[in-house]
Protein backbone atom coordinates (compact mmCIF):
# COMPACT_ATOMS: atom_id res chain seq x y z
CA UNK A 1 0.00 0.00 0.00
CA UNK A 2 1.57 3.26 -1.16
CA UNK A 3 0.60 6.85 -0.32
CA UNK A 4 1.86 10.15 -1.65
CA UNK A 5 4.23 12.29 0.38
CA UNK A 6 3.73 16.02 -0.18
CA UNK A 7 5.81 19.05 0.62
CA UNK A 8 4.50 22.04 2.57
CA UNK A 9 2.92 23.42 -0.62
CA UNK A 10 0.83 20.28 -1.14
CA UNK A 11 2.86 19.04 -4.13
CA UNK A 12 3.62 15.32 -4.38
CA UNK A 13 7.36 14.66 -4.09
CA UNK A 14 7.45 10.87 -3.68
CA UNK A 15 5.59 7.85 -2.34
CA UNK A 16 6.07 5.71 0.74
CA UNK A 17 4.78 2.25 1.55
CA UNK A 18 2.41 1.76 4.49
CA UNK A 19 2.33 -1.42 6.53
CA UNK A 20 -0.76 -3.42 5.55
CA UNK A 21 -1.22 -4.86 9.05
CA UNK A 22 -1.68 -1.35 10.49
CA UNK A 23 -3.00 0.86 7.69
CA UNK A 24 -4.96 -1.74 5.72
CA UNK A 25 -6.93 -3.84 8.20
CA UNK A 26 -10.61 -4.74 7.96
CA UNK A 27 -12.95 -1.98 9.15
CA UNK A 28 -14.78 -3.16 12.27
CA UNK A 29 -17.22 -0.49 13.40
CA UNK A 30 -18.02 -2.20 16.69
CA UNK A 31 -14.37 -1.84 17.73
CA UNK A 32 -14.44 1.90 17.01
CA UNK A 33 -17.70 2.26 18.96
CA UNK A 34 -16.32 0.38 21.94
CA UNK A 35 -13.09 2.39 21.91
CA UNK A 36 -14.89 5.75 21.79
CA UNK A 37 -17.10 4.70 24.72
CA UNK A 38 -13.98 3.61 26.60
CA UNK A 39 -12.24 6.95 26.00
CA UNK A 40 -15.21 9.16 26.83
CA UNK A 41 -16.01 7.17 29.99
CA UNK A 42 -12.39 7.45 31.12
CA UNK A 43 -12.49 11.24 30.69
CA UNK A 44 -15.50 11.66 33.00
CA UNK A 45 -14.49 13.20 36.30
CA UNK A 46 -17.08 11.45 38.42
CA UNK A 47 -16.97 14.17 41.09
CA UNK A 48 -20.75 14.72 41.45
CA UNK A 49 -21.65 14.53 45.14
CA UNK A 50 -24.95 14.83 47.00
CA UNK A 51 -25.50 14.70 50.75
CA UNK A 52 -27.44 11.80 52.19
CA UNK A 53 -29.28 12.18 55.50
CA UNK A 54 -26.16 11.37 57.52
CA UNK A 55 -24.16 14.12 55.78
CA UNK A 56 -26.71 16.91 56.19
CA UNK A 57 -25.96 19.25 59.07
CA UNK A 58 -28.28 19.02 62.07
CA UNK A 59 -30.83 16.37 62.91
CA UNK A 60 -29.50 15.50 66.33
CA UNK A 61 -32.68 16.47 68.14
CA UNK A 62 -36.18 15.14 67.64
CA UNK A 63 -38.20 18.05 66.13
CA UNK A 64 -41.22 17.48 68.43
CA UNK A 65 -42.53 14.82 70.75
CA UNK A 66 -43.85 11.59 69.34
CA UNK A 67 -47.50 11.98 70.39
CA UNK A 68 -50.05 14.62 71.19
CA UNK A 69 -49.17 17.33 68.65
CA UNK A 70 -51.49 16.26 65.84
CA UNK A 71 -48.59 16.26 63.41
CA UNK A 72 -46.94 13.33 61.70
CA UNK A 73 -44.19 11.54 63.57
CA UNK A 74 -40.70 12.96 62.89
CA UNK A 75 -37.38 11.80 64.24
CA UNK A 76 -34.89 14.03 62.41
CA UNK A 77 -34.74 17.20 60.33
CA UNK A 78 -32.36 15.45 57.91
CA UNK A 79 -35.08 13.06 56.70
CA UNK A 80 -35.36 12.96 52.87
CA UNK A 81 -39.07 13.89 53.09
CA UNK A 82 -38.18 17.25 54.66
CA UNK A 83 -37.18 20.36 52.74
CA UNK A 84 -33.41 20.69 53.20
CA UNK A 85 -33.10 17.04 54.16
CA UNK A 86 -30.81 14.42 52.67
CA UNK A 87 -30.97 13.03 49.13
CA UNK A 88 -31.92 9.41 48.52
CA UNK A 89 -29.69 7.48 46.11
CA UNK A 90 -28.10 10.68 44.75
CA UNK A 91 -24.86 10.68 42.75
CA UNK A 92 -21.67 10.11 44.72
CA UNK A 93 -18.00 10.31 43.64
CA UNK A 94 -17.16 7.30 41.49
CA UNK A 95 -15.10 6.18 38.53
CA UNK A 96 -16.91 5.78 35.21
CA UNK A 97 -13.94 4.07 33.54
CA UNK A 98 -14.70 0.99 31.45
CA UNK A 99 -12.43 -1.96 30.90
CA UNK A 100 -10.95 -2.74 27.50
CA UNK A 101 -8.02 -5.09 26.77
CA UNK A 102 -4.86 -3.55 25.36
CA UNK A 103 -5.02 -5.76 22.26
CA UNK A 104 -8.51 -4.48 21.43
CA UNK A 105 -7.38 -0.87 21.94
CA UNK A 106 -4.47 -1.47 19.59
CA UNK A 107 -6.78 -3.10 17.03
CA UNK A 108 -9.22 -0.16 17.24
CA UNK A 109 -6.43 2.33 16.51
CA UNK A 110 -5.37 0.26 13.49
CA UNK A 111 -9.00 0.27 12.27
CA UNK A 112 -9.22 4.06 12.66
CA UNK A 113 -5.99 4.56 10.70
CA UNK A 114 -7.15 2.14 7.99
CA UNK A 115 -10.51 3.94 7.77
CA UNK A 116 -8.81 7.28 7.14
CA UNK A 117 -6.58 5.72 4.47
CA UNK A 118 -9.60 4.12 2.74
CA UNK A 119 -11.48 7.42 2.81
CA UNK A 120 -8.41 9.13 1.31
CA UNK A 121 -8.44 11.41 4.32
CA UNK A 122 -4.92 10.45 5.45
CA UNK A 123 -2.35 12.90 4.07
CA UNK A 124 1.41 12.59 4.55
CA UNK A 125 3.60 15.69 4.64
CA UNK A 126 7.40 15.75 4.63
CA UNK A 127 7.56 17.79 7.85
CA UNK A 128 6.10 20.75 9.68
CA UNK A 129 9.31 22.78 9.63
CA UNK A 130 7.42 25.65 8.02
CA UNK A 131 5.76 26.29 11.40
CA UNK A 132 8.72 27.67 13.34
CA UNK A 133 6.71 29.78 15.77
CA UNK A 134 3.04 29.93 16.79
CA UNK A 135 1.22 31.44 13.80
CA UNK A 136 -2.41 30.43 13.42
CA UNK A 137 -2.63 31.91 9.94
CA UNK A 138 0.20 29.67 8.72
CA UNK A 139 -1.43 26.52 10.11
CA UNK A 140 -4.80 27.37 8.54
CA UNK A 141 -3.10 28.07 5.20
CA UNK A 142 -1.17 24.79 5.42
CA UNK A 143 -4.34 22.80 6.08
CA UNK A 144 -6.17 24.44 3.17
CA UNK A 145 -3.47 23.21 0.77
CA UNK A 146 -4.31 19.62 1.66
CA UNK A 147 -8.07 19.62 2.22
CA UNK A 148 -11.20 21.71 1.98
CA UNK A 149 -12.57 20.18 5.16
CA UNK A 150 -12.32 22.38 8.27
CA UNK A 151 -11.72 19.60 10.81
CA UNK A 152 -8.03 18.69 10.63
CA UNK A 153 -5.82 16.62 12.93
CA UNK A 154 -2.06 17.16 12.65
CA UNK A 155 0.13 14.23 13.73
CA UNK A 156 3.82 14.68 14.54
CA UNK A 157 6.49 12.22 15.56
CA UNK A 158 7.43 14.17 18.68
CA UNK A 159 5.71 17.06 20.42
CA UNK A 160 5.71 20.17 18.19
CA UNK A 161 4.95 23.12 20.47
CA UNK A 162 4.65 25.80 17.77
CA UNK A 163 2.22 23.67 15.74
CA UNK A 164 0.19 22.69 18.81
CA UNK A 165 -0.16 26.31 19.99
CA UNK A 166 -1.11 27.47 16.50
CA UNK A 167 -3.74 24.76 16.00
CA UNK A 168 -5.14 25.35 19.47
CA UNK A 169 -6.48 28.73 18.36
CA UNK A 170 -8.76 27.05 15.81
CA UNK A 171 -11.64 25.06 17.38
CA UNK A 172 -11.74 22.58 14.49
CA UNK A 173 -8.00 21.80 14.46
CA UNK A 174 -5.73 19.88 16.78
CA UNK A 175 -2.10 18.76 16.82
CA UNK A 176 -0.97 15.56 18.55
CA UNK A 177 2.31 13.65 18.80
CA UNK A 178 2.15 9.95 18.01
CA UNK A 179 2.26 9.20 21.75
CA UNK A 180 -1.13 10.90 22.14
CA UNK A 181 -2.77 9.62 18.95
CA UNK A 182 -6.18 8.14 19.74
CA UNK A 183 -9.33 6.84 18.06
CA UNK A 184 -11.72 9.55 19.26
CA UNK A 185 -9.68 12.46 17.87
CA UNK A 186 -9.11 10.64 14.58
CA UNK A 187 -12.84 10.06 14.10
CA UNK A 188 -13.75 13.55 15.31
CA UNK A 189 -11.55 15.20 12.66
CA UNK A 190 -12.32 14.75 8.98
CA UNK A 191 -8.73 14.81 7.70
CA UNK A 192 -5.46 13.61 9.22
CA UNK A 193 -2.25 15.32 8.10
CA UNK A 194 0.65 13.20 9.28
CA UNK A 195 4.37 14.01 9.23
CA UNK A 196 6.45 11.44 7.33
CA UNK A 197 8.62 10.76 10.38
CA UNK A 198 5.48 10.02 12.40
CA UNK A 199 4.70 6.96 10.24
CA UNK A 200 7.69 5.13 11.67
CA UNK A 201 6.67 6.15 15.21
CA UNK A 202 3.13 4.85 14.63
CA UNK A 203 4.41 1.50 13.37
CA UNK A 204 6.80 1.21 16.32
CA UNK A 205 4.10 2.11 18.83
CA UNK A 206 1.50 -0.33 17.49
CA UNK A 207 4.04 -3.09 16.87
CA UNK A 208 5.14 -3.01 20.49
CA UNK A 209 1.54 -2.78 21.71
CA UNK A 210 1.72 0.56 23.55
CA UNK A 211 -1.68 2.24 23.19
CA UNK A 212 -2.72 5.62 24.59
CA UNK A 213 -5.69 5.88 26.97
CA UNK A 214 -6.48 9.51 26.06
Amino acid sequence: MNVDVCDAQGQVVRQIELLESIFGVEIKEHLLHEMVRYQLAKRRQGTAHTKNRSAVRGGGRKPWRQKGTGRARAGSRTSPVWRGGGTVFGPMPRSYALGMPKKKRRAALCVALSLKVQEQAFRVIENFDEIEQPKTRQVVSLAQRFTEQPKVLFVTGEAHEALALSARNVPTMKALPVAGLNVYDMLHHTTVICAEEAIEHIVGRLTHGTVSDH
